[in-house]
């Protein structure tokens, strides 16, 4: 694979994870498809269709106190126009005591070449399991 557009979607998927942390609807909708499709914990077990669900969230405002956000374990597919990119996201944050907490997610974003530019269409998003 091209190393370029390895970068270049690895790139664009953490812009869109920072949109995300801070609540920025125009990055967010600069980078998503408007027929976007997620199958999220917050969606209960349903298939959402387009943005305005996700845009409630970004109208809640910015969430409170400092963020981070990692990506570990990267992995690209690309195939043709359309790229698969799959990591497990670490977000850190305080607690309500002020104390630092890191959580895990497993997210697998898909994204397509349209008109050459790469637009978000599709989303997985589960809480990481815990090996034992």
């Amino acid at each position: 694979m091209d190393a370029a557009v390895k970068q270049e979607l690895l790139a664009l998927n953490l812009r869109l994870l920072q949109a995300i942390v801070t609540s920025d609807w125009k990055t967010y909708v600069e980078l998503c498809d408007p027929t976007l499709t997620a199958f999220e914990p917050e969606a209960c077990g349903q298939l959402v269709e387009g943005l305005p669900f996700h845009q409630y969230y970004f109208e809640l405002g910015s969430m409170k106190g400092p963020r981070s956000v990692t990506v570990a374990s990267p992995h690209v597919r690309l195939m043709g126009d359309v790229a698969v990119v799959a990591y497990v996201r670490l977000n850190q944050k305080l607690d309500a005591a002020g104390a630092p907490v890191t959580s895990a997610i497993e997210e697998t974003r898909v994204w397509q070449r349209q008109e050459g530019k790469w637009r978000h269409v599709h989303f997985h998003r589960s809480p990481a399991r815990s090996g034992s």
